[in-house]
Protein backbone atom coordinates (compact mmCIF):
# COMPACT_ATOMS: atom_id res chain seq x y z
CA UNK A 1 0.00 0.00 0.00
CA UNK A 2 2.81 1.96 -0.20
CA UNK A 3 2.25 3.09 -3.48
CA UNK A 4 1.06 6.41 -5.27
CA UNK A 5 -2.60 6.98 -5.69
CA UNK A 6 -4.43 9.47 -7.70
CA UNK A 7 -6.36 11.97 -5.91
CA UNK A 8 -10.18 11.60 -6.15
CA UNK A 9 -10.20 15.54 -6.20
CA UNK A 10 -10.95 16.53 -10.18
CA UNK A 11 -9.26 19.96 -9.13
CA UNK A 12 -5.60 18.62 -8.06
CA UNK A 13 -3.68 17.13 -11.09
CA UNK A 14 -0.88 16.10 -8.29
CA UNK A 15 -1.40 12.71 -7.58
CA UNK A 16 -1.03 11.92 -3.26
CA UNK A 17 1.67 10.01 -2.24
CA UNK A 18 0.84 7.40 0.68
CA UNK A 19 2.93 7.54 3.91
CA UNK A 20 4.90 4.79 4.39
CA UNK A 21 3.51 1.90 6.73
CA UNK A 22 6.33 3.40 9.58
CA UNK A 23 4.91 6.92 8.70
CA UNK A 24 1.30 5.65 9.59
CA UNK A 25 2.27 3.75 12.89
CA UNK A 26 3.58 7.02 14.01
CA UNK A 27 0.60 9.05 13.35
CA UNK A 28 -1.30 6.22 15.40
CA UNK A 29 1.25 6.74 17.96
CA UNK A 30 0.40 10.80 17.67
CA UNK A 31 -2.86 10.30 18.02
CA UNK A 32 -2.74 8.02 21.03
CA UNK A 33 -0.87 10.99 22.84
CA UNK A 34 -3.15 13.43 21.71
CA UNK A 35 -6.10 11.57 23.69
CA UNK A 36 -4.03 11.71 26.29
CA UNK A 37 -2.71 8.09 26.74
CA UNK A 38 1.09 7.42 26.74
CA UNK A 39 1.83 5.07 23.13
CA UNK A 40 4.58 3.28 25.22
CA UNK A 41 2.78 1.73 27.65
CA UNK A 42 2.78 -1.83 27.63
CA UNK A 43 -0.70 -2.29 26.38
CA UNK A 44 -0.22 0.20 23.61
CA UNK A 45 3.14 -0.88 22.35
CA UNK A 46 1.80 -2.74 19.53
CA UNK A 47 -1.48 -0.80 18.47
CA UNK A 48 0.23 1.30 16.07
CA UNK A 49 1.17 -2.17 13.90
CA UNK A 50 -2.07 -3.25 14.60
CA UNK A 51 -4.44 -0.30 13.80
CA UNK A 52 -2.49 0.22 10.16
CA UNK A 53 -3.03 -3.76 9.65
CA UNK A 54 -6.92 -3.31 10.15
CA UNK A 55 -6.93 0.06 7.91
CA UNK A 56 -4.86 -1.63 5.39
CA UNK A 57 -8.23 -4.35 5.27
CA UNK A 58 -10.89 -1.90 5.99
CA UNK A 59 -9.79 0.16 3.23
CA UNK A 60 -8.20 -2.76 0.61
CA UNK A 61 -11.17 -1.78 -1.87
CA UNK A 62 -9.00 1.32 -3.40
CA UNK A 63 -6.29 -1.40 -4.55
CA UNK A 64 -9.18 -3.10 -6.62
CA UNK A 65 -11.28 -2.68 -9.54
CA UNK A 66 -14.64 -3.61 -9.66
CA UNK A 67 -14.88 -3.02 -13.61
CA UNK A 68 -12.50 -6.06 -13.75
CA UNK A 69 -15.15 -8.61 -11.70
CA UNK A 70 -17.88 -6.76 -14.19
CA UNK A 71 -16.24 -8.12 -16.91
CA UNK A 72 -16.11 -11.46 -16.54
CA UNK A 73 -19.46 -13.05 -17.87
CA UNK A 74 -21.59 -15.95 -19.13
CA UNK A 75 -22.65 -15.23 -22.79
CA UNK A 76 -24.64 -18.65 -23.05
CA UNK A 77 -27.62 -17.66 -21.30
CA UNK A 78 -30.54 -19.47 -22.99
CA UNK A 79 -32.64 -16.68 -23.61
CA UNK A 80 -32.89 -16.33 -19.89
CA UNK A 81 -34.99 -13.14 -19.42
CA UNK A 82 -35.68 -12.33 -15.99
CA UNK A 83 -34.11 -10.61 -13.04
CA UNK A 84 -30.99 -11.38 -11.84
CA UNK A 85 -31.38 -10.34 -7.62
CA UNK A 86 -28.73 -11.05 -4.56
CA UNK A 87 -30.02 -9.96 -1.60
CA UNK A 88 -29.10 -9.52 2.31
CA UNK A 89 -24.97 -8.64 1.40
CA UNK A 90 -23.22 -8.23 4.77
CA UNK A 91 -22.07 -4.55 4.18
CA UNK A 92 -19.20 -3.08 6.46
CA UNK A 93 -17.91 0.21 5.75
CA UNK A 94 -16.90 3.88 7.52
CA UNK A 95 -17.85 6.95 6.72
CA UNK A 96 -15.67 9.72 4.93
CA UNK A 97 -16.75 12.48 7.04
CA UNK A 98 -15.74 10.54 10.63
CA UNK A 99 -13.80 7.88 9.69
CA UNK A 100 -16.64 5.65 12.11
CA UNK A 101 -18.15 2.44 10.66
CA UNK A 102 -21.63 1.74 9.14
CA UNK A 103 -23.09 -1.80 8.73
CA UNK A 104 -25.52 -2.17 6.60
CA UNK A 105 -27.39 -5.05 4.01
CA UNK A 106 -27.33 -4.73 0.33
CA UNK A 107 -29.34 -6.26 -2.64
CA UNK A 108 -28.66 -6.04 -6.38
CA UNK A 109 -30.02 -6.56 -9.22
CA UNK A 110 -30.18 -6.13 -12.99
CA UNK A 111 -31.84 -7.51 -15.47
CA UNK A 112 -29.30 -9.66 -18.18
CA UNK A 113 -29.09 -8.90 -21.97
CA UNK A 114 -26.37 -10.70 -24.23
CA UNK A 115 -24.57 -12.13 -20.93
CA UNK A 116 -24.19 -12.63 -17.24
CA UNK A 117 -22.34 -11.96 -14.04
CA UNK A 118 -21.65 -14.74 -11.91
CA UNK A 119 -23.93 -14.05 -8.78
CA UNK A 120 -20.74 -13.98 -6.31
CA UNK A 121 -19.00 -11.16 -8.61
CA UNK A 122 -22.01 -8.54 -7.48
CA UNK A 123 -21.02 -9.34 -3.79
CA UNK A 124 -17.95 -9.01 -4.50
CA UNK A 125 -18.61 -5.64 -6.41
CA UNK A 126 -20.12 -4.46 -2.98
CA UNK A 127 -17.40 -5.53 -1.08
CA UNK A 128 -14.84 -3.42 -3.13
CA UNK A 129 -16.68 -0.60 -2.83
CA UNK A 130 -17.46 -0.94 0.72
CA UNK A 131 -14.11 -1.11 1.59
CA UNK A 132 -13.16 2.44 0.90
CA UNK A 133 -14.04 5.98 2.71
CA UNK A 134 -17.50 7.41 1.54
CA UNK A 135 -21.12 7.97 2.56
CA UNK A 136 -23.70 5.49 2.40
CA UNK A 137 -25.08 7.34 -0.76
CA UNK A 138 -21.88 7.32 -2.55
CA UNK A 139 -21.02 3.96 -2.40
CA UNK A 140 -25.17 3.02 -3.53
CA UNK A 141 -24.40 5.39 -6.71
CA UNK A 142 -20.76 3.36 -6.80
CA UNK A 143 -22.41 0.06 -7.24
CA UNK A 144 -25.20 1.13 -9.48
Amino acid sequence: MDAITPNKDKARAEPIKRPTVQEAEEAVRTLIAWAGDDPRREGLLDTPKRVVNAYKEWFSGYEEDPVKYLSRTFEDVQGYDDIVMLRNIDVESHCEHHMAPFLGKAYVAYMPSAAVVGISKLARVVEIFSKRLQTQETMTAQIC
